[in-house]
């Protein structure tokens, strides 16, 4: 559990708490992660294979849609599992080294997620204000091209962060107050000057997630200017409906991460298990609910789901 080096005794091993102040209800708050969990990996896993074996759903907006898919399941994955055998088993001992990897995965998905909602805000300006080119300026080769992009981007704004907290020095405290390791939580309760830490987490939040944020904002700034010029009520019923899904899933990827770190700004008087519940909330809810918004308020999926499930008797 310990280890020398030069500053003295170091801990390469914690103990993650799960929500602190609320042990005695671990088996209790176990039910609602365990079915949201469950459904996250249902309907992720359902929606991808729907939209890859069905040719008619291979355009852009549903190839994004199943990359996000795709991020929801490992983003669910990452902390989800431990925090139930946490909440089930008490079984909150984790490495120094498997700390930073569940880290790494954590942000960099984060930050992929934020960049696909980025790219389907772009998807939903080209449909709706250059629609005669959709698919010639939206090609299967640029979709790759742009999908490699964004997993590139968020590996190389995390992979720094590796190094920030493999310097730090873990001499005082071993007890993780969250269910899962994050970054400056982790950094918190070292020796060091985590100053460093804190800056360069601040410029990888403020180069990504926020950036991503404003670009979306002003893509659908664009839009509505170009729907109030639509000279049909229909026309532009019909160009705000299609946006309606992607909509409801950036509020529900922004919101609570922006409401969590106001209140950990801002909310010292909040308790620590609701910001550690908030926290959770921010990636429970998003991968459990975006597969139902789209599958409710798509047609072409909703159509494709009944049919899969409750196929015409003969």
């Amino acid at each position: 559990m310990l280890s020398f080096n030069r500053t003295g005794v170091s801990h390469t091993v914690f103990y993650l708490l799960g929500i602190p102040g609320l042990e005695d209800q671990h088996l209790w708050i176990y039910i609602p992660f365990f079915i949201s969990y469950v459904i996250a990996l249902l309907g992720n896993s359902l929606l991808i294979f729907i939209i890859l074996t069905r040719r008619s759903l291979h355009e852009p907006m549903f190839l994004f849609l199943c990359m996000l898919a795709g991020a929801d399941l490992v983003l669910s994955t990452c902390t989800v599992p431990q925090a139930l055998a946490i909440f089930w088993f008490r079984a909150g001992e984790i490495s120094l080294d498997r700390c930073i990897t569940q880290v790494f995965f954590l942000s960099s998905t984060f930050i992929y997620e934020s960049g696909i909602l980025l790219v389907m805000a772009f998807d939903r300006y080209v449909a709706i204000c250059d629609p005669l080119r959709y698919t010639t300026i939206l090609t299967h080769t640029l979709i790759g091209k742009i999908g490699v992009t964004i997993v590139l981007r968020s590996y190389c704004t995390v992979f720094p962060v590796i190094f920030l907290m493999k310097r730090l020095t873990f001499c005082k405290n071993y007890i993780l107050p969250n269910t899962a390791c994050k970054h400056i939580v982790l950094a918190k309760i070292s020796c060091n000057d985590i100053r460093l830490n804190i800056w360069y987490g601040f410029f990888v939040l403020m180069s990504t997630l926020v950036l991503d944020v404003v670009l979306i904002f002003v893509s659908y700034v664009l839009i509505l200017r170009a729907v109030f010029h639509m000279p049909s009520r229909d026309a532009r019923h019909k160009a705000l409906s299609t946006c309606g899904s992607h909509v409801c899933i950036i509020i529900l990827f922004y919101g609570p991460g922006i409401f969590s770190v106001l209140t950990q700004r801002f909310g010292h008087h909040i308790p620590l298990h609701s910001h550690v519940l908030l926290a959770n909330v921010y990636i429970l809810i998003p991968p459990m609910l975006n597969p139902i918004i789209y599958g409710v308020k798509t047609k072409q999926i909703w159509d494709l789901l009944v049919h899969l499930l409750f196929p015409r008797q003969k």
